[in-house]
């Protein structure tokens, strides 16, 4: 299935909850070397993050997103999709509801980090439009209790 075939009327896109946090966890886990703990999320819900999750019609978890607003500036915390979904469309729509959910905040920028190592992301943000604009040192962990560097990208909202 593509995007173009995706019926995006049948999707449901609604905010994250306490309820959804298993579920989540699971998909977090199947698709990242080095995944958020339950706790990662649940501060998040806590502290009033915007977190949104996408469904199929059947209830079906495709992706989520979380995004943290300070000042003007949105923070895309963690964004997946279902390994099994991935390359359908569903990571540019999720891309185009946090962006649209940064705007309705007032934000004038989104920034982001990612590892170097997931070129399959680092594509998708720059054909989204966003640009590199630093690199942290050892952010993120990594195999054998190594560090990764995370490459920081905006996005003008």
């Amino acid at each position: 299935m593509t995007a173009q075939l995706w019926d995006l009327a049948r999707l449901q896109y609604e905010p994250m909850q306490a309820s959804d946090l298993e579920e989540v966890l699971a998909l977090e886990e199947s698709v990242y070397p080095h995944p958020w703990s339950m706790a990662n999320f649940v501060d998040s819900l806590n502290s009033q993050y915007e977190a949104w999750v996408l469904r199929d019609r059947d209830g079906y978890l495709l992706g989520y997103f979380l995004l943290m607003a300070i000042v003007d500036e949105a923070h895309l915390l963690n964004v997946a999709v279902s390994a099994e979904k991935q390359g359908q469309g569903l990571g540019r729509f999720l891309l185009n509801q946090s962006v649209a959910c940064a705007r309705g905040l007032g934000m004038e920028s989104m920034l982001l980090e990612v590892r170097p190592s997931n070129t399959r992301a680092l594509q998708i943000y720059e054909r989204y439009g966003f640009k590199q604009i630093g690199r942290r040192k050892g952010y993120y962990p990594a195999a054998n209790q190594q560090r990764e560097d995370a490459i920081v990208m905006r996005f003008k909202v």
